[in-house]
């Protein structure tokens, strides 16, 4: 087994594109994407602010707007240009003060305070609603306590009369709603499990190109063994090197041990290779395997349920989120991170990749069809049938 290994790192230090996916690739995506999130809390939203009331009250709401990190109002003269200014994406959101609004509250009527936000930016939108709320609170109750203090109302029950029942409302596991902390690890393992497939493919494309190959097949059990050995370890280092970022250098929460993870990433590479095996023997074509292999893998980011309800999706996408490996290790790294799971219950969560070890009968029985091919090829070169010319001439 040491000169197989031997002779795959030697074919592996002349192959530089294998070389890129295994060092420097998949570190400048992963710098990448951090780049674009590692502003991690959004602050400074443009809001429009339609003052059309032009009161105290008016504008002590619109500085209740400003004093918040997250929103920054933006005046605007009309409804008509607010909304042209949330089409033409200038704010994502926006608040209208309607006339009268200040008399209208203080003679005891209840009049409309309309907020609206850009629905098409789901989370920047239900970010905007929810603190836009909390900014305005403050200022509309300090005004209906003032009210009810003049009716004669005991200060004992103005509050509860404002508010009859106290919520708390506690973010678990990102309570500061970073964005780094919310969608960096699920990507990072998108665009990880995406470069290990890389890694795998361009391994077993190889030899294609070998004149070898057929050599190679004798014994493919062995061969796919070879290179499971050869470029996990790399694939598992690369990660390891993304979960210190991440852990370490960004300072993420995890209540677990690193250990479990990346135990978990090992056995979902391992599936990850499986389904290259499967491909690579069904296809026997360089670019068809990359086009299938990326077709199949692409989308994991969708499917992880970071970002929508795995229990709402429809029924195929259910079936394809359970084809994919990360799919499954996301839901060992949330036990691990957030929940501070590990032994048998990590272990119990590995046990759902079992299914990926049904994949040895396809490549099984793939690779001995192409070994008989190969075989049934190498006879008709050795033996070519005679021409009808050559077989009067020997007569």
């Amino acid at each position: 087994m040491v000169e197989p290994i031997a002779r795959e790192w030697g074919a592996l230090q002349k192959d530089p594109w294998l070389l890129a996916l295994i060092s420097y690739v998949p570190l400048l995506l992963a710098l990448g994407l951090w780049g674009l999130f590692s502003a991690a809390v959004p602050r400074e939203l443009p809001v429009a602010l339609v003052d059309l009331d032009n009161t105290s009250l008016s504008r002590a709401l619109g500085r209740q707007i400003q004093a918040s990190p997250v929103s920054l109002p933006r005046s605007y003269g009309s409804e008509a240009e607010a909304i042209n200014a949330m089409k033409g994406g200038e704010v994502f959101g926006m608040v209208i003060i309607p006339r009268q609004f200040s008399a209208r509250l203080q003679s005891g009527k209840q009049p409309t305070l309309e907020i609206r936000y850009n629905g098409q930016f789901l989370l920047v939108g239900k970010l905007l609603n929810s603190n836009l709320q909390q900014s305005l609170a403050p200022v509309l109750q300090s005004l209906a306590r003032t009210g009810q203090l003049a009716k004669g109302v005991p200060s004992v029950q103005v509050g509860v009369n404002i508010s009859p029942i106290q919520f708390q409302i506690t973010p678990m596991y990102n309570q500061a709603s970073n964005y780094v902390a919310f969608l960096m690890p699920p990507l990072f393992i998108a665009l990880f499990q995406i470069v290990a497939m890389l890694i795998f493919v361009n391994a077993l494309n190889r030899e294609l190109d070998s004149s070898r190959y057929g050599h190679w097949l004798e014994h493919w059990g062995s061969n796919l063994a070879v290179k499971w050995l050869v470029y996990l370890p790399l694939a598992l280092l690369q990660s390891a090197v993304m979960m210190v970022f991440l852990y370490g250098y960004l300072g993420l929460p995890i209540n677990g041990s690193f250990g479990w993870l990346m135990l978990a990433q090992a056995v979902m590479l391992s599936a990850v290779f499986l389904w290259v095996a499967v491909i690579f023997f069904l296809l026997q074509d360089k670019a068809r395997v990359v086009s299938f292999c990326t077709a199949l893998f692409a989308p994991a980011f969708a499917f992880m349920g970071a970002t929508f309800p795995v229990n709402e999706m429809p029924e195929l996408a259910r079936w394809w989120r359970v084809l994919m490996p990360s799919s499954h290790y996301i839901e060992s790294q949330v036990a691990v991170v957030s929940y501070s799971l590990g032994g048998i219950d990590v272990l119990r969560e590995l046990a759902g990749y079992w299914s990926f070890l049904l994949l040895l009968v396809p490549i099984a029985a793939l690779a001995v069809l192409r070994k008989r091919q190969w075989l049934n090829n190498e006879l008709v070169v050795t033996n070519p049938p005679l021409a009808a010319g050559s077989q009067e001439d020997s007569r």
